[in-house]
């Protein structure tokens, strides 16, 4: 099947999130695209399926398990399509039948995800000592994606974190993973942030898109404002536009293709 490798959310190849998008012919088994997610070994792997003009199904999969919504393999199957199509605009349905509007904007791409709420949570000791955190100004949980929010004051002591992640995985059970963030200390962003979840996916993905589903607003209302810069500390760094509507997040952001291949089932 025709697969493709794209680093997102950056304009550098070897920067941003790879993802691979994957173009089956058939319907595969869910276990066959468990295993080519494990094989390859990304934080996820996209299967895109055309269900009529310019509407395709997508699911995702990170190595040890199915999620139901990924940005940066969203993206990454959007930049494959709007090069090997003449298509402006099209449309993904997620395995729960969530519909994903994305438009082509120059070399940009604007993906409208839903928005969803936080709510508070008791965060233990033992979480934030694996993390390496001492002080945080605020945790908030959201439940549709089972990501716990962590805010600290100081984006160098984001950037440094060094998590014991046998430590982290044992410190909570039931959720997917940890978002830490900070207010940036530059007017060329808002916020910075970083995401760990061994519990789902790799421990740390080097750029997340679909926290902003819950990140964006977060910010937007400590900061009021609407259109936010976010820059995600990794190793590898990306960055990303979100802005706020009444029941809609716009994530903007360019990706690079950097590999087309056939994958040999």
């Amino acid at each position: 099947m025709k697969t493709y490798f794209v680093d997102s959310f950056t304009s550098e190849k070897f920067k941003g999130n790879p993802a691979a998008v994957c173009f089956p012919d058939t319907e595969l088994e869910v276990d066959t695209m468990q295993k080519m997610a494990n094989e390859i070994g990304f934080s996820e792997t996209a299967f895109i399926r055309p269900i009529r003009d310019n509407t395709y199904s997508i699911r995702f999969f990170t190595p040890k398990m199915e999620i139901p919504l990924c940005g940066h393999a969203t993206l990454a199957s959007s930049k494959i399509i709007f090069e090997t199509t003449s298509f402006e605009n099209i449309k993904f349905i997620n395995i729960n039948q969530v519909e994903l509007l994305i438009e082509k904007e120059n070399n940009n791409i604007k993906m409208f995800f839903p928005v969803y709420e936080t709510e508070d949570i008791e965060v233990p000791k033992k979480m934030l000592d694996s993390l390496g955190i001492t002080e945080i100004v605020n945790k908030r949980y959201n439940p549709n994606t089972k990501i716990i929010l962590i805010e600290i004051d100081d984006v160098f002591v984001l950037a440094n974190l060094k998590p014991d992640f046998v430590a982290l995985t044992n410190s909570y059970t039931g959720i997917n993973g940890v978002l830490v963030t900070a207010i940036s200390n530059t007017d060329r962003y808002d916020f910075h942030y970083r995401y760990f979840w061994p519990w789902a996916g790799t421990n740390e993905d080097p750029v997340t898109g679909g926290v902003q589903t819950f990140l964006t607003k977060y910010w937007a209302t400590k900061l009021n404002k609407t259109t936010l810069n976010a820059f995600q500390s990794s190793s590898r760094t990306g960055t990303m536009q979100t802005s706020l509507f009444q029941d809609t997040v716009c994530i903007s952001g360019e990706a690079v293709i950097v590999l087309e291949g056939q994958f040999i089932l």
